[in-house]
């Protein structure tokens, strides 16, 4: 899959931008705040049709200054690339109007859903942001979790999206209950069949995804590393000590209390340990760069393996944050592995064409 043309309508910072791409790699350099990155979160949208950043949709159109110099919304933003599938050239266009829906067409056929284009144009992104999978609380985790698998299985996307709004109408009822202080257990049961098959299904996959993914964390860590530290990944879920079923019987009394429902795998979660210990408490910085950097680079072999399709290698700002080995390693990684089509920021134009010579592809670079 290679993104030729990305075409920009007041997305962000950027009022107006067309880009023409080489197929292997292609850089952004520029100062902060001239909008590389929402280059990249533009063709983020293109694969996911959503912001790597989370930002809500309607937060990304661009706000432009008015005559009295007051500034005011754009109507709406596009986002227009042009990608090559190996046989044909395809138009994937996202269009977020200020007063309605997003609308995402492919060759001006407009989706029935948005979770249908998830996995046609595949793509990794490594960023500053990922430090957060670390820090951050369970939700980072798992929402990356199911974005890795969303890519891979489309089947896995309907099961989420069913089983988080089964989970939505469970709790506004036990609220509802609670604020009319009464309460029927039989009524509540019907959301039982399905959070079972779309919970179960959810924990399985997530189980045998994790369980493939993890020797490939080991060894891209090792390699960019050099470190003897041993790494895990280890998925930790409810539905590992008891069938989901039991799960909702013995907490159906603290769901009425609470208000929502306890259990789940809403409430999964990835631990990720150096040595036994989480690396929260005791990796440095380094140690855990090394290893996001492992994470997303597993993810992409495991894409590539299972859809055939390489994805698009997204690289936010992370020379500047890696030293001489660590990046001497990953480009060694990428030349071995031949990622596929790569995007490149940075605000040292001297430093990228450095780093661009020691990857052995054809390059363009943007000044921005």
């Amino acid at each position: 899959m290679i993104i030729q043309k990305l075409n920009l309508l007041n997305f962000k910072n950027h009022q107006e931008k067309s880009f023409e791409f080489s197929p292997q790699i292609n850089c952004f350099v520029g100062n902060n705040g001239v909008g590389k990155t929402n280059i990249l979160d533009a063709l983020h949208y293109l694969s996911m049709a959503k912001s790597f950043l989370g930002n809500k949709d309607l937060n990304n159109i661009q706000s432009l200054k008015s005559e009295d110099g007051s500034l005011k919304s754009a109507d709406f933003f596009s986002i227009e690339g042009e990608i090559f599938d190996g046989e044909k050239e395809n138009i994937i266009k996202i269009q977020q109007p200020k007063d309605a829906k997003k609308i995402i067409k492919k060759n001006d056929k407009s989706y029935d859903r948005m979770s249908d284009h998830i996995g046609f144009l595949p793509s990794v992104i490594i960023s500053p942001y990922d430090s957060n999978l670390i820090s951050d609380s369970g939700e980072s985790r798992r929402k990356f979790l199911d974005a890795m698998i969303s890519q891979t299985d489309s089947d896995y996307l309907f099961n989420l999206i069913q089983y988080q709004k089964t989970v939505q109408q469970r709790n506004a009822l036990l609220k509802d209950f609670s604020k009319n202080r009464y309460f029927d257990a039989d009524n509540l049961e019907i959301y039982n069949e399905p959070l079972i098959k779309f919970g179960t299904r959810i924990f399985e996959k997530r189980s045998e995804f994790t369980d493939s993914i993890v020797p490939l964390i080991q060894n891209y860590y090792e390699i960019i590393s050099q470190g003897k530290e041993k790494i895990s990944v280890i998925y930790e879920s409810d539905l590992k000590d008891n069938p989901f079923e039991t799960l909702l019987q013995q907490n159906l009394e603290k769901d009425r209390i609470l208000t929502y429902t306890s259990k789940g795998i809403h409430k999964d979660d990835l631990l990720f340990e150096m040595n036994g210990i989480s690396m929260k408490k005791t990796a440095s910085q380094g140690q855990q760069k090394s290893f996001l950097i492992a994470l997303k680079l597993s993810q992409m072999n495991r894409i590539k393996e299972l859809t055939g399709k390489t994805p698009t290698l997204l690289l936010d700002d992370i020379f500047d944050k890696l030293d001489d080995l660590r990046v001497s390693q990953l480009i060694k990684l990428v030349n071995q592995e031949h990622f596929g089509q790569i995007f490149i920021t940075d605000t040292s134009r001297e430093r990228t064409e450095n780093i661009v010579k020691r990857i052995n592809e054809e390059s363009k670079i943007f000044e921005l």
